[in-house]
Order: C-alpha cells, then sequence, then structure tokens
C-alpha cells in the first residue's frame, strides 16, 4: 500500500514516516503546494494525507483538482486549522476524513487503515471476521446475525483490534486510540486489561469465533479460532 503525505512540517512527517513505515506502508511525501501537485498527477496513492496550510498554495485546491479527475477518495486531511467550513469544504471535495492536529499517531494509522478497508470492501462501512460482522458507521456488532451488546469503549476496542486483525496492537496504540488524551494522564493502562476482559467475556458468551489472545507485557492480537 502506497500513502503520499502532504505536510509542510519536518518534525511531523518525519513521524508520520516513521510510524506508517513500521505498519510496513511504502510513504512517499510531499512539503508544498507544486511538489504535492506534481505527485498527484503522476502517481496512484491508496491513501494521501493532505495538509491545508501548504507553502505556495492550499490543500483545499489540491483537493479541488483532485476531485476533477475523479480522484478525490481515500484523502484524509490533517490540519491545524480546526473552523467547521474547512471541515464541511474538505468533506464535500470528497475527502474520508478531517484530523485535526495535535492527533495521536497512533490515530491516524488507525484512520488511514479505515480509509484503506473500505476501499478494500467496495465502499461497504462494515469488517467482517469470522462469524463477527461490525458495522463502523452505524456502530453494530453481529454474531451469526444476533446483536451483541457493546458499550462505546468496547466497540472501539473491537474496532481497532478487528482493523489490525492477526497483527500485534500494544497496550499504547490501543489505549492512544480508544481514550485520546485520557491515555496519557493515567499512570498505568490497567483500564485497558479490564475492557479487554469484559470484551473478551462478552465474545465468548456470544459464540463469536474470533478471540483476543494476548502477547505478554506488549499488548494484544485478535484473531479467527
Amino acid at each position: 500500500m502506497k500513502i503520499l503525505v502532504i505536510e509542510d512540517e519536518p518534525s511531523l512527517l518525519a513521524n508520520i514516516r516513521e510510524s506508517l513505515e513500521k505498519e510496513k506502508f511504502l510513504i512517499e511525501s510531499a512539503s508544498d503546494f507544486s511538489s504535492a501537485q506534481e505527485k498527484l498527477f503522476v502517481y496512484d496513492y491508496d491513501c494521501i494525507l493532505l495538509d491545508i496550510m501548504l507553502p505556495g498554495g492550499s490543500g483545499l485546491a489540491l483537493l479541488q483538482e483532485l476531485k476533477n479527475h475523479g480522484k478525490s477518495e481515500n484523502v484524509i486531511i490533517i490540519s491545524a486549522k480546526d473552523s467547521l467550513d474547512d471541515k464541511l469544504q474538505g468533506l464535500e471535495l470528497g475527502a474520508d476524513d478531517y484530523l485535526c492536529k495535535p492527533f495521536h499517531l497512533a490515530e491516524l494509522t488507525a484512520r488511514v487503515k479505515a480509509v484503506l478497508r473500505r476501499k478494500k470492501l467496495e465502499g461497504k462501512d462494515s469488517i467482517q471476521a469470522a462469524n463477527l460482522t461490525l458495522d463502523i458507521s452505524q456502530r453494530l456488532v453481529h454474531i451469526d446475525q444476533n446483536p451483541l451488546g457493546l458499550n462505546r469503549k468496547e466497540f472501539d476496542t473491537l474496532n481497532y483490534l478487528l482493523l489490525n486483525k492477526n497483527r500485534l496492537v500494544s497496550k499504547t496504540a490501543l489505549a492512544e486510540h480508544v481514550w485520546g488524551d485520557l491515555a496519557d494522564q493515567s499512570d498505568n493502562l490497567d483500564f485497558v486489561y479490564y475492557q479487554i476482559k469484559n470484551l473478551r467475556k462478552k465474545l465468548h458468551d456470544a459464540k463469536a469465533s474470533v478471540e483476543i489472545e494476548s502477547i505478554y507485557g506488549i499488548g494484544y492480537k485478535l484473531v479467527e479460532k
């Protein structure tokens, strides 16, 4: 999977690159309007991370050009501008998501994976593993078509693990994605353990054909039985 990161802040660009390369993505980058424009219309990308404020022009202008060429899908706007107008304009121009700076890299990675998974599912907004189906937009989970009641954190935890099925997810990454800034305020990550414990019990009782494995001292992995 190839991702283009359009970002003019060197340190943030480096951090995004390092984080996504750890996930085995192929990363290309552009730090100004003209270089981004050149790459966007010469190469194809599975996902584009787009800053609005760029030297030489606006990221929204690039998004408009992408839309004009039918290539605006799989764009995630990453910007310090948090105005509703910018967000609405970006989404109207075809962006899939909007993430305001500062953000956790784990959350950015999860959103990239969500965009890529939706692309693989041909626009469907659901994830399936064995006899479990998770509907992202409706926030519903079914086991063999029977509804499974989950609270908000349990759903977000399961969603993140499904997006990373068969891959190790560290406790820290899971905490940052599901709990955000609250994770930084905790002295330990015991709340992750208890959330996983409750989720495991619900999956077991519902006879789900997936299980959450513990990787001692590191994190968790969701696998099909």
